[in-house]
């Protein structure tokens, strides 16, 4: 089941599947997909993802699934690629809080959000060894970008899973915290990016995806960064900015 609420400019999807881990099938994933597009729709500036119980996502649903007629490429391509886009390109700030389990597509749901944040116990990599299958739904460039090959194949082939804390020391995600902390961190972190200059955010999102994906090289994303002053010059955000600090008070941004 994927829940939606939205207040305050913030919307929080929860995936709440527990006594499955949140295990994702393809109905969990269409709904996760029209949650996305629903809060995309609203106009929110920042959003939340979690998941309930022991887990955040343990991966693919494999229950009742057969090797010998499965659809695989239906689900990857069909389903999950989309998905992680649809993430990815989100227009405000995304932000995850995640703890237990975060394997397969869940590991994937992460690399596609902009911020993330782990418990220091969470448990992360590659579990395929031990079904004969491939680390998917973004996880070799995860691992290889970060950790470089050999620590990638390394738990890949091993199929050991590393701790939050752990990830985060090597770059993987962004803080790692205690699980009691988790919730209350993500949000204040995502009520603090509603409240800020949102197409500042956005035209940065812009340029990491662009370092990330290409084309940027290093001058590339200066230029981008030029070009990126000069529009937000325009913007309302902007100005206000400018004269909060000129004038020694906090500002008030409304996100234009």
């Amino acid at each position: 089941m994927i829940e939606l609420d939205i207040a305050d400019g913030v919307a929080r999807v929860t995936l709440n599947a527990p006594e499955r881990l949140n295990a994702l099938g393809p109905d969990d994933l269409r709904a996760l997909d029209a949650a996305y597009a629903e809060a995309e729709a609203a106009g929110v500036r920042a959003l939340v993802l979690r998941g309930e119980g022991r887990a955040f996502c343990a991966g693919r649903d494999i229950a009742g699934v057969d090797p010998a007629t499965d659809d695989v490429s239906g689900y990857l391509d069909g389903q999950v690629t989309p998905l992680l886009r649809r993430i990815a390109a989100f227009p405000a700030p995304t932000f995850a809080a995640a703890h237990g389990a975060c394997l397969g597509v869940g590991l994937g749901l992460l690399v596609a959000t902009d911020i993330v944040y782990v418990a220091q116990d969470a448990k992360v990599g590659s579990p395929f060894a031990a079904l004969g299958a491939a680390l998917d739904s973004g996880g070799h460039w995860l691992l290889v970008s970060r950790l470089g090959p050999h620590r990638a194949m390394d738990l890949i082939v091993s199929g050991r899973l590393i701790s939050g804390a752990e990830a985060v020391a090597g770059g993987l995600f962004s803080r790692a915290l205690p699980a009691a902390e988790l919730p209350d961190a993500v949000d204040a972190a995502a009520a603090a990016a509603a409240g800020g200059a949102t197409e500042a955010f956005l035209a940065s999102k812009r340029i990491v995806a662009g370092l990330r994906d290409g084309p940027l090289d290093f001058w590339g994303s200066i230029a981008a960064e030029n070009a990126a002053q000069a529009q937000l010059r325009d913007t309302t955000d902007y100005r206000e900015g400018f004269r909060a600090f000129q004038e020694k008070r906090t500002p008030r941004f409304t996100g234009r």
